[in-house]
């Protein structure tokens, strides 16, 4: 078993995942994660983005392959160890919005800091700075019912980046939101990320979202795919036999390759 390379935070190869009704979702995906590093997962819908999000953060074992996290081998971990992981050292983002119900917006945002045994005045205190980040800070004591959808999703970002996560996944983080929020909000999460350090693998299927990242990563059919430019093809001179005066040009093209 082969220890990651040492500038990666998050190493997995060849990673391999068939949902229980057979259908296949990843097909063997290797890729590494720098520190700090802001990393777009994009593809289609239905491409595999969730589930290699589910197995890098250990939520779901992928079925082969291997799964590092700061030369920890997270794909050898049992549900425990995984757990333990995910609470003190990642962070979450679901495309659609879930709040404990019985709880008020500043108790939700700080929960996970609050389970990791931080003081009710320190969780609070944090989660309350990013609640007015994302401007949902005057929303602070009300309930979930309460809120709007895409106010339950700033704050389930909240909940994500108050523990200051080593990395943070982020699964179609801006879907509930309406298109005029969605800049604000992924402009406060990258500028968070790269202001504290925290890497970021974020699963979108949005071009704009993509652009925001470091890095972009294209999964297809469960696949990574590599777009390759095959050179220019050089025309004869002159036109062809049935093709009209001036048509004849050399034209590049390029195809995209499931490696």
């Amino acid at each position: 078993m082969e220890a990651p390379p040492d500038n990666n935070v998050l190493w997995a190869r060849s990673l391999h995942f068939t949902h229980r009704d057979g259908s296949p979702a990843l097909g063997g995906v290797s890729l590494g994660v720098r520190e700090s590093e802001i990393l777009a997962v994009s593809g289609p819908r239905g491409s595999g983005k969730t589930t290699l999000l589910h197995c890098l953060s250990g939520l779901v074992p992928a079925q082969h392959g291997e799964v590092w996290f700061n030369s920890m081998p997270v794909h050898t971990m049992g549900p425990a160890a995984r757990e333990r992981l995910r609470r003190n050292r990642f962070g979450w983002i679901d495309p659609v919005p879930v709040l404990v119900p019985e709880l008020n917006v500043w108790e939700n945002a700080a929960l996970p800091l609050m389970l990791r045994g931080t003081s009710r005045r320190r969780a609070k205190a944090a989660a309350m700075e990013w609640l007015e980040r994302l401007d949902v800070g005057d929303r602070a004591h009300s309930r979930p019912h309460e809120l709007t959808q895409a106010e339950r999703q700033r704050v389930c970002i909240t909940r994500a980046l108050a523990p200051a996560p080593s990395i943070l996944f982020a699964d179609e983080p801006t879907a509930p939101l309406h298109r005029a929020d969605r800049a604000h909000v992924l402009r406060t999460l990258t500028t968070a990320a790269r202001s504290h350090g925290i890497t970021v693998v974020l699963a979108t299927h949005e071009a704009e979202t993509a652009a925001l990242a470091d890095r972009k990563v294209e999964l297809l059919d469960g696949r990574r795919v590599n777009t390759v430019h095959l050179p220019p093809v050089v025309e004869p001179e002159g036109p062809g036999e049935n093709e009209p005066e001036g048509q004849a040009e050399s034209q590049g093209t390029a195809c995209s390759l499931s490696v």
